[in-house]
């Protein structure tokens, strides 16, 4: 048999399969960046099933992998995929924060270049919806266009912007985006598929 210790069981490799886009070889691929991806000794070379899928390295470190390091969305995108808020009123449980294996590997999948545009457009339009109300209103526009733009516009330029992502978006005129506006204008946008993808 040799001295190998299995990181996952097969029951588990099956379950990641069906779950995700991904193949075996390349599940492993990505359980081994995850590994790479916390600091040294962070996550052990060799665990038990029930550590791979409940042991949790520090956001910190997610946002440093270099698909993420320079995306203006890093710290929004590491909220969605986790349960972990960047909110003043949750309560601090350490055992809660940081990401799993089980939470990076769905990321990597909705960001794998298998995944469908709609499953690619549902978590842009969570990414986006900052306040998680259901529908991109003026405010979360304004945070992804302050997030896209850094300190390139003033408040002024800023809510110019929104407005007329607004006035050429919302097909219904409530002032807000709805999911289904969303979508309607991503799949329009020839590069959405290339840009919103991590190559493995």
């Amino acid at each position: 048999m040799g001295n190998k210790i299995a990181t996952f069981t097969e029951e588990q490799l099956e379950d990641y399969q069906d779950c995700t886009f991904f193949t075996r070889k390349e599940i492993l691929r990505i359980f081994k960046r995850f590994r790479d991806m916390g600091n040294p000794g962070t996550v052990p070379r060799s665990m038990t099933p029930q550590q791979a899928s409940t042991l949790r390295i520090p956001l910190s470190c997610l946002t440093r992998i270099p698909e993420l390091k320079e995306n203006p969305f890093r710290q929004r995108i590491s909220e969605v995929f986790t349960n972990c808020k960047n909110s003043s009123q949750s309560t601090h449980d350490e055992s809660n924060e940081g990401i799993c294996f089980e939470e990076f590997l769905d990321m990597m999948s909705v960001f794998s270049e298998q995944a469908p545009r709609d499953l690619k457009v549902f978590y842009a339009f969570k990414i986006y919806d900052f306040d998680e109300d259901g529908v991109l209103g003026m405010s979360d526009l304004e945070c992804t266009c302050r997030q896209l733009v850094q300190d390139g516009l003033n408040t002024d330029e800023v809510a110019t912007v929104c407005r007329k992502i607004l006035e050429e978006s919302d097909i219904d005129g409530d002032g807000v985006l709805s999911y289904l506006e969303f979508e309607h204008v991503v799949t329009r946008a020839s590069d959405f598929m290339a840009n919103f993808h991590i190559r493995i």
